[in-house]
């Protein structure tokens, strides 16, 4: 069985980050290895929440999968919790990164235009020069004009958009996908190579909801280790949590609660 490690939070509510990598990468048929970078009573969207950071675990876990003899098919990171814990997963990625190990990072540091009350100017630095050495990346819009250093408001189309993500592409670096990037009723997720910008777009009812990046990042690795292109995998993502969304909306469920993707996950199977 392909095994897929992925390094982000995990939150009692909100259906974010593991609670979202675990289902998804499991029906997908390939075994999740969580590495908790924080343990979160739920996701910082809501008024308030208790995080304890996992920094301290990490080069335990790190010690102990190599006395395992530990390989990966796939390498996923998300939320970081500290600029020392970024650096840890640094050298986790050197320690377990081989030749046929794909390394998707979903850069979380920010959206709408400001980063996350729980990041600073040197953790969004840092994320960015671990972004570098992913094959794929899945930014949002503010955390492309981070990277980037280019102003949030002057992304104004996909055409824009994606030029600016092509400055990005360089090294072990070949694709960026800008997420979540809404016009009314639909939403797309623009895939950038060297040489081509493709649009992928889905009709996305209601509002942003908490976890959709992380399903997102989940469904894009997991396809991608199973043998689909980024194209493929990114329409799979995309149908599968417009699906959820559609049904979140329905029920008028808040954001912070995340989305009903669960009764959705045949469709990964």
């Amino acid at each position: 069985m392909k095994k897929i490690a992925v390094i982000n939070d995990i939150s009692g509510f909100g259906r974010c980050s593991l609670t979202a990598a675990l289902p998804v990468i499991s029906a997908m048929g390939i075994e999740c290895n969580p590495l908790p970078t924080a343990v979160l009573s739920n996701q910082t969207g809501y008024e308030s929440f208790l995080c304890h950071d996992c920094t301290d675990l990490m080069d335990g876990f790190i010690d102990e999968w190599k006395k395992l003899d530990a390989h990966f098919d796939a390498i996923l990171t998300g939320y970081c919790a500290s600029a020392e814990q970024i650096e840890k997963i640094r050298h986790f990625v050197t320690a377990f990164m081989k030749e046929d190990t794909l390394f998707v990072c979903d850069p979380v540091m920010a959206d709408d235009g400001k980063i996350y009350s729980t990041y600073n100017d040197e953790m969004c630095k840092k994320v960015c020069a671990l972004a570098k050495h992913a094959n794929i990346i899945t930014p949002n819009l503010t955390e492309l004009a981070i990277m980037t250093g280019e102003d949030y408001t002057t992304l104004s189309n996909l055409d824009i958009i994606g030029q600016s993500a092509k400055k990005l592409i360089s090294g072990p670096l070949h694709t960026v996908i800008v997420t979540g990037l809404r016009d009314g009723d639909h939403a797309t997720n623009l895939v950038v190579t060297k040489d081509e910008i493709t649009p992928v777009t889905n009709v996305m009812y209601g509002g942003s909801y908490s976890g959709t990046g992380d399903l997102f990042s989940s469904t894009l690795c997991g396809g991608v280790v199973k043998g689909l292109d980024v194209i493929s995998a990114t329409r799979l993502a995309g149908d599968f949590i417009s699906k959820a969304v559609a049904d979140t909306y329905a029920e008028n469920t808040d954001r912070n609660d995340g989305v009903n993707f669960q009764k959705y996950l045949g469709m990964l199977i």
